[in-house]
């Protein structure tokens, strides 16, 4: 050990000498106005003294542990033993004497720093190189409420909230199997932000574990804030507009997660939970799938087919049909299509993106907007709005149900990120539309299709359950929904790691 290291470590070591303590507690939390050092005696002439630090801020404990202390420590006259001294604590403590509250010891400095971060109470003894460290109640959290991004009609209610300790416990009550294992590492120097990740031994390939570990450890360094944030270290394409990762406030889902061999990642102060690795099929599925009749089901499904269709090509199909492929369009439909569009000043592809351009400022405009007032400003600014481009001859009619119905489809998607993709790559398929019509959309789709097939999630293929092409896997869990007595899981697939789990898939489906 070099002398470096033997200082660094001297210097982490918890001083035998109250005062000292003391002083390095205060100079590292100065000016911190809800750091308390509480100061006390102790014994039968209150000759010893002790030290009890924490942020009033993050527990709600005060001096009850300093009570608490002194009745675990005294085996005598129900906690009120007048001849303690410190010997008798350090040898309480260093053979774990029974505790009335959560304790522990230690030795490290920094470990005391980083408990007290964390909202417990530490406390110091004279004489004593260790401190005794208790878990503190914290400050009270949100109530567990129906989830704000994932209503539905039925299934469970509850949603997960900002509490960690409460979201595993959501997910552990529903999963009742010690198979269920939660990892942890803490990320950032300053922040200290406890990252757990959770998977069902024997339903998550090896490979993927591995994979994802070494990516989750990349994050140790950085300040993460969200569990957002970690899906730049787990994505294998930082710049793909696709979501590889997907979010839930839903234990349901979680739980269907964990059943399929995904990997769940929670922090603390997040109350959404990160499922990876996220399928383009996963993007556009939901746990009422399963809570519903198997042909509402496949009907819903359907739907969202078709609403990522349209929310992904209606606008640069109009673009298309009526600047460059006009006789494509029906004789019936093209004379009111023209009629309207007369005395326009732009061509279709201006119009087009000056329509999605204004719809996605009013988006963004809503989202920060007051939640009370939000509502009736979007009905009545889209009303206005609208009724103005038309009567300005800004925009025509049919322009305007384009984009409605674009709109319309993109909130139907289960996901918001992966309406947000498909939002993204709107914009250019307009372009590409107004510039060389049907054959810039071949060039579009098909190097949307090409960025599909060769996306990468936990080295897995982004398209799973789509590729290789199996239709009766598509018409069983995919497209539609089979009855669930046919369904082992949620979502039974086979991941296409190696040859064997590939044979075994096709065996299945014959």
């Amino acid at each position: 050990m070099t002398d470096t290291e033997s200082a660094a470590k001297e210097e982490d070591l918890i001083s035998c000498q109250l005062s000292e303590n003391k002083e390095r507690i205060e100079l590292l939390f100065s000016h911190c106005h809800d750091l308390k050092v509480k100061q006390w005696a102790y014994g039968s002439n209150l000759q010893f003294n002790a030290l009890s630090v924490y942020l009033e801020t993050l527990n709600q404990s005060r001096e009850t542990y300093i009570n608490a202390t002194m009745e675990d420590i005294s085996p005598l006259l129900e906690g009120k033993d007048k001849e303690l001294d410190p010997e008798k604590i350090k040898y309480h403590f260093e053979n774990h004497g029974i505790s009335k509250h959560t304790a522990d010891v230690t030795g490290s400095f920094a470990s005391t720093v980083s408990e007290i971060l964390n909202g417990k109470v530490v406390l110091f003894f004279d004489r004593w190189d260790h401190a005794v460290i208790y878990s503190a109640p914290k400050p009270p959290s949100r109530a567990i409420t129906n989830p704000s991004l994932e209503s539905a009609a039925y299934g469970p209610h509850n949603g997960t909230i900002e509490d960690l300790q409460t979201n595993l416990a959501l997910v552990r009550g529903l999963l009742k199997t010690p198979k269920l294992k939660f990892e942890s590492i803490t990320a950032g120097n300053d922040t200290r932000k406890e990252i757990i990740y959770g998977y069902l031994e024997g339903a998550v390939t090896p490979e993927n574990l591995a994979l994802y570990k070494s990516r989750i450890e990349e994050a140790r360094d950085a300040e993460i804030l969200d569990v957002t944030f970690l899906e730049e270290w787990i994505s294998e394409s930082k710049y793909s507009p696709f979501p590889q990762v997907r979010y839930t406030e839903r234990p349901d889902m979680t739980v269907a997660a964990l059943l399929e061999g995904k990997i769940i990642t929670l922090l603390e102060g997040s109350p959404q939970i990160m499922i990876t690795p996220g399928f383009f099929v996963d993007l556009l599925s939901t746990s009422e799938d399963y809570y519903q009749r198997t042909i509402y089901s496949s009907l819903i499904r359907l739907m969202r087919l078709t609403a990522f269709i349209i929310a992904l090509t209606l606008p640069s199909l109009y673009i298309a049909y009526t600047t460059f492929h006009p006789e494509l369009i029906p004789t019936a439909m093209l004379g009111p299509i023209v009629n309207a569009r007369e005395g326009i000043p732009f061509p279709s592809m201006v119009e087009a993106l000056l329509m999605e351009f204004f719809f996605e400022m009013m988006r963004e405009a809503l989202n920060r907007l007051p939640r009370s007032i939000a509502p009736s400003v979007s009905i009545v600014g889209a009303i206005i709005i609208g009724q103005a481009a038309i009567q300005a001859k800004i925009a025509s009619p049919i322009m305007l149900i384009v984009v409605s119905l674009t709109g319309i489809a993109s909130f139907s998607l289960p996901q918001f990120n992966f309406g947000a993709a498909l939002r993204t790559l709107r914009f250019p398929l307009m372009i590409l539309a107004g510039t060389l019509g049907g054959y810039g959309l071949m060039i579009g789709y098909y190097l949307i299709l090409l960025h599909l097939t060769s996306l990468k999630v936990l080295s897995q293929s982004y398209l799973s359950d789509l590729a290789p092409l199996h239709f009766k896997t598509l018409l069983k869990n995919v497209i539609l929904r089979a009855p669930l007595q046919q369904l082992t899981t949620p979502r039974k697939r086979a991941y296409n790691t190696s040859k064997g789990a590939l044979n075994s898939r096709r065996k299945e489906d014959h």
